[in-house]
Order: C-alpha cells, then structure tokens, then sequence
C-alpha cells in the first residue's frame, strides 16, 4: 500500500442556518480541509480538519500538506501509520514552526486520511479496525439548537423540538453574554421547558474570566448543568482548576488543545472532569487515542468535540471505553458517502469500510475552493 499521491482539498459547506454565533465566532461556513490520499494499488483514503471557511488560512493548512507533508510521504508504506506520523510530527524544520496550529491542522487531515485507508484496506469500518465497538448505543447531544445568537424564544423553541419532536435527552446550550445574568435567564427559561430530566451542558468558548465564571456558576447552581464547557481562555490551567474547585458544576475542555502533554497538565492540576479531545487538533486519530487513553487511566469520562466532525469521531466513541455520548451539530454529515446519522438521540453505528471521511464527488464540485 504505496503512497502515490497526496492531493489537498478545501470545502466551505453552508451551516444548517443562516449564519450562527457563540460568545467569540460569527460564522455562515464550515471549512472541510483536508487530504486525498492515494495508493499505487488503488485505494484512497481521505481525512480533514475544521475550519471557519476562512479561505487565506485554508491556503495555509493546503500549502503546509503540498509543500510540507506530501513529499515526506511519497512512495511511503501507508500502512505504517504511527511510524509516518512520528516522521511528521518530529520532523526538525517542521517541528521548529510547529507543534500546534496549522501543521497539526495539516497533520489531523494526514493522519485521519491513513487511518482510512487502513480500514478500508481491512474491508471494515474504523471502528472495528481498532479493535471492536464497545457499545451498540453511543448517545448524541444536540449542540445545533443552542447557538447565542438565538434569541431565547427561539432557543427554548429549538430545545424543546430537539427533545420532545427528534428524541434528544442532552441539549448543549451556548452561553457568554457580557451580562451573564442574560445567560442564567435563558438557561432558566429551557429548564422550565424541558424539564427535569434532560441533561444541560453549557459552553462558554472561553469567553470569560474567573470571577464572572464563578459568579455565574453560583447563580446557576439550582439548573442542574451538566457541565461547563470552556469556561476561562483556553490555556488557563490554573483559573480551570481554581473554578472546578469552587463549583459542583464540572468543566469540560479540550477542543483547543493541541497535545497530550496539554491534557495531562489539565488533568493533573485537577482542572478538568469531561475530557473533549478532537483529532482535528490534535494532530489525527494517533495522538486522539494517546488522550483518549490518558483520560481513562485517570477514570474521567471522554466526549470528543466538534460533533460537526463526527464522520470520525463517531468510530472513536463507539471503540473507546472512556467515551459513552458524543456532539451533534449536522452541518457536513449529507456531503459525505456515509453520513453520521442520528435518530431518536442516538447515534448510527458506520458500518462501510472507512473512517466515513469520503465527500460527495458532487460535493467536491459544488463547494470545493481554490487552493490559491
């Protein structure tokens, strides 16, 4: 399974709204950025990073792929994929600008596209290629209803759809109002029209500082929230773990983590309870799985973010042990060949060979960009 060619590709799909904000991104894309991988005996594998649909910082992770990564793999077994990433991670010059941001968004889509073809050289689905799923029920949390640009009539409406029309019994809400007196009203108004029963994170995207996180978890401490997602900026080990001190709520973070040397200083400094590794940042499913191992030896429950992204990250949750729900934001799932489906709250187990990571050859056509 000789690598012949790696070709990069950039996709800016439209969201399920017209355009959705949380406390520090506006977007109306997403941006699919990633890797064909091909090899002489005809196979290709496919894997991609997340994006803002950015176009000039899309050029980048493409560039840092064509120029950097692909003659590094040329004529390379592909099979070999923890050698190969290693070979990439550590490569000197590389490693010298790298370690996070765009040569590990580039190393994500490397590492994802030879897991693909792994499986697909196997004949079977990711998740059976690593070892067998765990579960025949990984359950979903509606993240898609929750975005702060709603207005909170449209917010409880969407919260009460999502559980009462489609079978969702976790909702994730978005909150970081300048005024967080404004998030515990919204917060208060699903409550009221949910009920009891249905499990409410909330996901702050960094957005506040300790005293305003501590304040808000105290005025919010009656609404049973499951967890508190990003609360402070993202690098704040010591703020995180002084917050989970103060509070019954539990944090959660990781999607903008970019190492597992970056989790072990969370889960060491006590600063973390639901560990939310994404293999879009982290440099792909072989550094995932490094996480997802350290949080189980820790006994702390794992919940990969970017449900946008769960064409792989449904495989991963139905394998590992420490993972038992997973995010559901529907914005790429229907430009693939195997789209991440749920029903009734719960997520469809893939069964095709793959990671699920092949796009639609008309979705290529339709929404594929430049690469400059």
């Amino acid at each position: 399974m000789k690598i012949a060619s790696v070709e990069p590709f950039i996709l800016h799909l439209p969201l399920t709204a017209e355009s959705i904000a949380d406390s520090t991104h506006s977007i109306t894309h997403w941006g699919v950025v990633g890797a064909k991988i091909a090899t002489t005996d005809g196979l290709e594998g496919y894997g991609f990073t997340g994006t803002h649909a950015h176009l000039p910082s899309d050029r980048l992770i493409t560039a840092c792929i064509r120029d950097c990564y692909a003659p590094l793999l040329s004529g390379e077994d592909a099979a070999d994929h923890q050698r190969l990433w290693t070979k990439l991670a550590r490569h000197p010059a590389l490693q010298w600008v790298g370690r996070a941001g765009i040569t590990h968004l580039a190393l994500a889509a490397i590492d994802v596209a030879l897991w693909d073809l792994k499986a697909k050289k196997a004949g079977v689905p990711l998740w059976s290629c690593l070892g067998g799923a765990r579960t025949d029920r990984l359950e979903a949390y509606n993240t898609d209803i929750g975005w702060l640009s709603f207005s909170t009539d449209d917010l409880v409406a969407g919260s009460a759809r999502a559980v009462e029309e489609d079978g969702f019994t976790r909702i994730k809400i978005k909150v970081g109002h300048d005024d967080p007196t404004i998030d515990v009203a919204r917060l208060e108004a699903v409550r009221r029209r949910v009920g009891s029963a249905v499990r409410i994170a909330i996901d702050g995207n960094g957005r506040w500082d300790l005293p305003t996180c501590q304040r808000f978890c105290a005025r919010a401490a009656g609404l049973d929230i499951y967890w508190f997602e990003e609360p402070m900026w993202y690098d704040d080990i010591a703020g995180h773990a002084a917050l989970a001190r103060s509070t019954p709520i539990p944090v959660a973070l990781g999607e903008q983590l970019y190492s597992v040397d970056a989790f072990r200083a969370f889960i060491a400094a006590g600063a973390v309870a639901y560990v939310q590794p994404d293999v879009t940042r982290l440099g792909g499913i072989t550094e995932y799985i490094q996480v997802a191992d350290l949080a189980l030896a820790h006994r702390l429950p794992v919940v990969p973010h970017a449900g946008e992204m769960s064409q792989v990250h449904v495989h991963l949750s139905y394998w590992h042990p420490a993972s038992t729900i997973l995010e559901y934001i529907p914005w790429i799932k229907d430009h693939f060949h195997e789209p991440a489906q749920v029903e009734g709250g719960i997520f469809h187990r893939p069964e095709q060979p793959g990671a699920s990571t092949t796009p639609l050859a008309d979705s290529l056509a339709r929404y594929g960009q430049s690469l400059g």
